[in-house]
C-alpha cells in the first residue's frame, strides 16, 4: 500500500476539525490491558448525547496480564462481555481483533474486527465518516487500512498513543506493541486525532477516595468502576492513577476540554522517538487536557446510569 493520503488537503482539513454534532464511532480496546479501557468504555456507554457506539473491538496486547497478543485480545473480548453486560448494552455487537502484531510493514493482521471496520467503514457516506476510537495497539485498525486502503476516505482515527511531541521518547505501550502498525496510520494519511499519554493523558488522575465520593454509590457501573479502581493497587494511601483511556472519548464530548491544533505527522524512529517532517501532511495533536471537567462529566454521567435504572 503506498503511504500516501487518500483525501484532497482541503478534505483532510476539514475531517480534522472537531465535528461539532454527534457521531457513529467504533471503540478498539484492549480492555483487560489496564483500569482505564473499563472507565472508557463506560464513558462512551454514557456519552449517548454525542457519540453511537455502533461496535466495539477486542484488540491484541502483551505483558504481565496475558500469555501473548492472542491471549491478551480473548481476555479484553471476555472483560468486554462483562460490561456490555453490566451496562445492560447488548445490542452493541463485539468482535475479536487480530490474535497478532502486523507481522509486516504491508502486512494484515486480518480479524474480524479487521473485517468489519471495512464493512462498516465503506458502507458510510464519504460526508459522514465513522470515527474509530482507538485506546489500544492501534493493529486492528491499520490492518483494515491494509485490507482496504479505500475506507482512509470514510473514516476519522482518534487514538490514544505515544508520549507528546517534547517528550524525550515516544515508547509507550499503544503505539510500541505494533511499530509496524503505527507508522502505517501515521504515514497513509488517515485523518488521525492524536491524544499523546506522557504530558497529556498523565493529567488524568484520580484516586480512590475521589471515586469512594462520587461514583461509589452510583449503581452498578460506579460501584464495578470503584471496585476495579481498589483492585489495581495494595496502598492507596497518597496514591493516585491515570485513566488514560477517556481521553479520547473527551475530545468527541467537547474539544474544549482537549486542546489541540494541527501539525504535520511525525516519523517514528527505529529506537522510539519521534522524528519531526514539516512536508508531511498534517493531523490534529492534543497538546493538553482539563482533568476536572473531563472527571466531572464522567461521574456526572455514572450518576445518571444510577438514576436511570
Amino acid at each position: 500500500m503506498p503511504h500516501e493520503a487518500y483525501l484532497m488537503p482541503d478534505q483532510l482539513i476539514r475531517r480534522l476539525e472537531h465535528p461539532g454534532r454527534k457521531v457513529r464511532m467504533i471503540l478498539d480496546t484492549d480492555t483487560y490491558n489496564e483500569i482505564d479501557d473499563q472507565f472508557a468504555v463506560i464513558y462512551a456507554l454514557q456519552s449517548e448525547d454525542h457519540v453511537q457506539v455502533e461496535a466495539m473491538y477486542a484488540a491484541p496486547f502483551f505483558n504481565s496480564l496475558s500469555d501473548g497478543p492472542k491471549d491478551g485480545m480473548e481476555k479484553s473480548y471476555r472483560e468486554l462481555h462483562k460490561i456490555r453486560s453490566l451496562m445492560k448494552r447488548e445490542e452493541v455487537p463485539l468482535y475479536r481483533g487480530a490474535e497478532a502484531y502486523l507481522p509486516g510493514p504491508e502486512q494484515p493482521a486480518d480479524s474480524e474486527a479487521a473485517r468489519d471496520l471495512v464493512r462498516r467503514a465503506m458502507a458510510s457516506d464519504p460526508e459522514d465518516p465513522l470515527y474509530v476510537v482507538a485506546i489500544a495497539a492501534i493493529t486492528n485498525i491499520a490492518s483494515a487500512i491494509l485490507i482496504e486502503p479505500r475506507i482512509v476516505e470514510r473514516i476519522v482515527v482518534v487514538w490514544l498513543g505515544g508520549h507528546a511531541l517534547h517528550w524525550p521518547d515516544t515508547k509507550e505501550f499503544n503505539l510500541a506493541q505494533d511499530l509496524y502498525a503505527s507508522r502505517l496510520v501515521l504515514d497513509c494519511g488517515v485523518p488521525l486525532i492524536l491524544a499523546p499519554c506522557m504530558g497529556v493523558a498523565s493529567h488524568l488522575k484520580t484516586t480512590l477516595s475521589e471515586l469512594g465520593e462520587h461514583i461509589r454509590e452510583q449503581g452498578e457501573a460506579g460501584a464495578y468502576l470503584y471496585k476495579t479502581f481498589e483492585a489495581c493497587h495494595d496502598d492507596h494511601y497518597g496514591y493516585s492513577r491515570v485513566i488514560w483511556d477517556i481521553a479520547v472519548i473527551a475530545w468527541l464530548v467537547e474539544p474544549d476540554w482537549c486542546p489541540s491544533y494541527l501539525t504535520a505527522s511525525p516519523r517514528i524512529s527505529d529506537d522510539y522517538r519521534w522524528i519531526p517532517d514539516p512536508t508531511r501532511h498534517p493531523i490534529r495533536y492534543m497538546y493538553h487536557i482539563q482533568r476536572d471537567a473531563v472527571f466531572r462529566d464522567l461521574f456526572r454521567k455514572i450518576g445518571f446510569e444510577a438514576r436511570t435504572v
